[in-house]
């Protein structure tokens, strides 16, 4: 197939990573794929290696011509035969232009808050395929009115060539952090802020390193939470503070995975994903999740990691106690990187994604919804 995947966000985050991520399971499954991005964005930045042919745009919002236009001469450079997106803001002009070259439209949907309204109503029906990354978001979307029979759930790709187990980078990062081979290393990554549970995280982890000496946490990820955690860090005695690491934001953290081990994940409000899980039981670093979410469907519980009630302090001390035990870390660590490659690997989301745009139409077909949508009536 040829695909043109568009996205145009200069920023990273999720939804970023993802786009890149499922370009590259497409193009290595042997699928022609062009992209069309920011030309100063993070995607740009990490598809430059040539592997992927990249195209550039901006699209400022819904009623950006010049976005348009960067949009219809790629699609008909690579003779597209299906568009895809992961941007709201590209949401309405894919449709469009979609619908003017005929060309299947795939969307995918990384956030939890509803669309606005009509675009909530729309949008998914308007959609060849709309795609959420994750069951629990599936029906969040369901329950926001849209129609069960138009949502498909696709997970997250992971490269797990990129994401593996790497003796080499685990002792140089540790020289680098200033611990030792035998320290226990919990790991945080992510944005800092309280909804992300880094609070529950941080008086878990000290009551846990009181009874662990080998205890340490190191926190990639920036924030509006990082003065009070650097706060709460002055309030500690010393001793206790020197145990905690912040590197501030990282782009990449995949290195990071081989030196903790223990990655944990806190979220106290609704993740749609939990990506970094998957990544760090791709590397072999066992995890520690909320149940809640979307972040059960990241992990097999007991098996690879375990899942924790949100906010429970209580809990995730013990949590991470029971993964302070040697025996029980490898034995997680050893089923991860097999969890992953069945469910999230390139190969395995490559293949279910093909599925997904082959299937047939369903009953509530996008061309009835643009038929009956007053859209098509004022551009026809």
């Amino acid at each position: 197939m040829n695909l043109l995947f568009v996205g145009t966000s200069p920023r990273v985050g999720g939804a970023e990573t993802h786009f890149v991520a499922l370009a590259r399971a497409m193009s290595r499954s042997g699928h022609h794929v062009v992209a069309l991005v920011h030309p100063q964005g993070w995607i740009r930045q990490n598809l430059a290696d040539g592997e992927i042919e990249v195209r550039t745009a901006r699209l400022r919002n819904v009623v950006d011509l010049r976005g348009y236009v960067g949009i219809l001469r790629a699609a008909r450079h690579c003779r597209a035969d299906l568009i895809v997106g992961d941007f709201g803001k590209e949401y309405w002009p894919l449709l469009i232009l979609g619908r003017l070259l005929r060309i299947p439209v795939a969307l995918f949907r990384h956030r939890i808050p509803p669309m606005h309204r009509l675009s909530g109503y729309l949008v998914p029906r308007l959609a060849d395929h709309f795609v959420a990354v994750s069951n629990y978001a599936r029906r969040i979307y369901i329950e926001q009115g849209a129609p069960a029979e138009r949502v498909d759930v696709l997970y997250n790709p992971i490269d797990t060539a990129a994401h593996r187990p790497d003796p080499r980078r685990r002792a140089a990062l540790l020289q680098q952090l200033g611990l030792a081979a035998e320290d226990i290393v919990l790991g945080y990554v992510g944005r800092i802020h309280g909804g992300k549970g880094v609070f529950t995280l941080f008086e878990a982890a000290c009551q846990a390193m009181r009874t662990e000496p080998r205890l340490h946490c190191v926190w990639l990820g920036d924030g509006l939470g990082m003065a009070e955690l650097r706060e709460r860090l002055r309030a500690l005695d010393p001793a206790l503070a020197r145990r905690h690491r912040l590197t501030g934001w990282i782009d990449d953290a995949s290195p990071y995975y081989n030196v903790f081990s223990i990655l944990a994940l806190p979220s106290t409000m609704p993740e749609a994903f939990g990506r970094v899980l998957v990544e760090a039981q791709a590397s072999g670093t066992p995890v520690l999740g909320s149940a809640i979410g979307g972040i059960p469907e990241t992990l097999e519980p007991g098996v690879t990691g375990l899942l924790l009630p949100p906010g429970d302090i209580a809990a995730w001390r013990e949590g991470i106690l029971t993964l302070c035990d040697t025996d029980c870390r490898q034995r997680l660590a050893e089923n991860g990187r097999e969890f992953v490659a069945q469910r999230f690997s390139e190969q395995a989301v490559a293949a279910a994604f093909l599925r997904l745009v082959k299937q047939p139409p369903t009953s509530a077909s996008p061309h009835e919804a643009w038929r009956t949508s007053g859209i098509h009536r004022r551009h026809h």
